[in-house]
């Protein structure tokens, strides 16, 4: 291959400033995937599933918050119930402020949470110039679900697939623009070559009708052929016209998909074709499995049919939390006092919840996750087959488009020869004016499919870059910064 396709992030296009903006298809590859709409989308899902991956890993670690109310000043009048039953309206002036810290450290091997804490009070009432302190200096505790669902301990086997899963997406998505951009090449490219077909159709249907002009002066041909070219030249003036609007049409929609700021003319270099890549259908299956995400997303989604499973049972049946505390707290009228010979604290309490009728909704819940998780080894399985389908098929059609690449260049300088021989032979006068036509429409045809067999190979040398993720120039893994 001429031009290397990997490492496209780390290579910059120079352009020269002209009118016209030359690009072969590896430069239009990069500025696609450097400054296309779909580049930028690509590299928002990217980052915006970095910030899901960095928030899943956030639930690991050491939790520290401080709380508190600065200041908690009240002034009103409350009720008070009085002794013999009535309600007393009396006046409220006071300052209640008080500054909590908070640690907590999630299990996720037991599902529970560790905890610490203290906290301090400051009690004013400014009616009776009483100041009062509550303190807890420090208490720890533990809160422990029994029998219950651990979200924590299936997130840490999910949660990295579903990263690794982005990352490669994020390889597919750029892989997937230079599948999208060589269509919008090839459209350009084919435009230009009808358009180059159509002015050199022009450009000899006028010299030959000068020469059968002659003819007809000297009375060697018929008006029949005359007024034949003379439409020629009509249709040939019509093709031109139609040629260009086609380019301007492939020029916008190639400018507009890549991203390609200016109004310089753009014309697109037509590619070579390559013949000494070998590319197995073993090879491209291995590195799939390997890169896809879609490989990746097969055991993240048996996986969560395990977890929902898990889920519907861990939810039926006996519920229980065992909590427990212990720690000191004190009371005072100065604030030093409270950290002086604190009390201790303790709690320890066991919280149950028991169906005693649920008319079998826990049964139901359990029974349909299970029937969901195998409805999803099916589809996961199905999806294996299709995914190794494609494969096969796509590199069996690459290899085809190597062979016939071969065929259709080789028919393409066949029919130029041929209207090359056929053009001679009608200013000789040796070949009538419907055998040039038939020779210039078969040199046509051959040249349009040689640009189409030539669309085809690179369609599909890109597509199985993005089956595989694997650039078999360097036979190395594609990545991306």
């Amino acid at each position: 291959m001429t031009e290397n396709v990997a490492g496209v992030n780390f290579i910059n296009i120079q352009i020269i400033k002209s009118d016209t903006l030359k690009l072969t298809l590896y430069e239009l590859v990069l500025q696609a995937k450097a400054n296309s709409i779909a580049a930028k989308q690509a590299l928002t899902i990217k980052e915006t599933n970095y910030w899901k991956w960095r928030t899943y890993k956030s639930n690991y670690h050491p939790q520290l918050a401080l709380t508190g109310i600065l200041p908690g000043y009240n002034r009103t009048y409350a009720q008070v119930l009085q002794p013999n039953g009535t309600v007393a309206f009396q006046p409220i002036h006071n300052d209640n402020s008080s500054l909590k810290l908070d640690f907590s450290q999630s299990i996720a091997v037991t599902g529970g949470t560790i905890y610490g804490t203290t906290e301090l009070q400051r009690f004013n009432d400014f009616d009776r110039s009483n100041v009062l302190y509550n303190a807890i200096p420090y208490g720890l505790g533990y809160t422990q679900p029994l029998m219950q669902f651990n979200s924590l301990k299936w997130d840490k086997k999910i949660e990295p697939l579903k990263y690794n899963e982005s990352q490669q997406g994020y390889i597919e998505s750029q892989e997937k623009i230079a599948v999208s951009v060589t269509d919008y090449f090839f459209d350009l490219l084919l435009s230009q070559v009808n358009l180059h077909l159509a002015e050199m159709n022009l450009s000899n249907t006028g010299k030959i009708l000068k020469i059968a002009n002659t003819k007809f002066e000297l009375g060697k041909i018929a008006t029949n052929e005359i007024l034949q070219l003379q439409l020629e030249e009509v249709n040939a003036k019509k093709a031109v016209g139609a040629a260009k609007r086609d380019m301007e049409i492939a020029s916008l929609n190639l400018r507009s998909y890549s991203g390609i700021e200016g109004d310089e003319r753009i014309v697109v270099i037509m590619p070579e074709a390559v013949h000494d890549i070998d590319i197995s259908i073993d090879r491209v299956l291995t590195e799939a499995v390997e890169n896809r995400s879609d490989a990746i997303a097969f055991v993240r989604r048996i996986a969560e049919a395990r977890r929902d499973v898990a889920k519907a049972k861990g939810e039926n049946g006996l519920v229980a939390t065992l909590k427990a505390n212990l720690g000191f707290s004190n009371a005072a009228t100065h604030l030093w006092d409270v950290y002086r010979s604190p009390k201790t604290q303790q709690s320890i309490e066991l919280q149950l919840s028991i169906p005693v009728l649920d008319w079998g909704r826990s049964k139901s819940r359990t029974k349909t996750a299970e029937a969901n998780q195998q409805l999803v080894s099916y589809e996961v399985e199905q999806d294996k087959q299709i995914f190794k389908q494609q494969i096969v098929t796509q590199v069996t059609l690459f290899n085809m488009m190597k062979e016939q690449m071969v065929l259709t260049a080789q028919a393409d300088r066949i029919a130029s020869e041929k209207y090359k021989i056929a053009n001679e032979r009608y200013i000789l006068g040796n070949l009538s004016i419907t055998d040039l036509s038939i020779a210039f429409e078969a040199s046509d045809r051959a040249k349009r499919d040689y640009i189409t067999a030539l669309r085809d190979f690179w369609g599909a040398y890109y597509q199985l870059r993005y089956l595989s993720l694997y650039d078999f120039e360097k036979n190395q893994k594609i990545s991306y910064k």
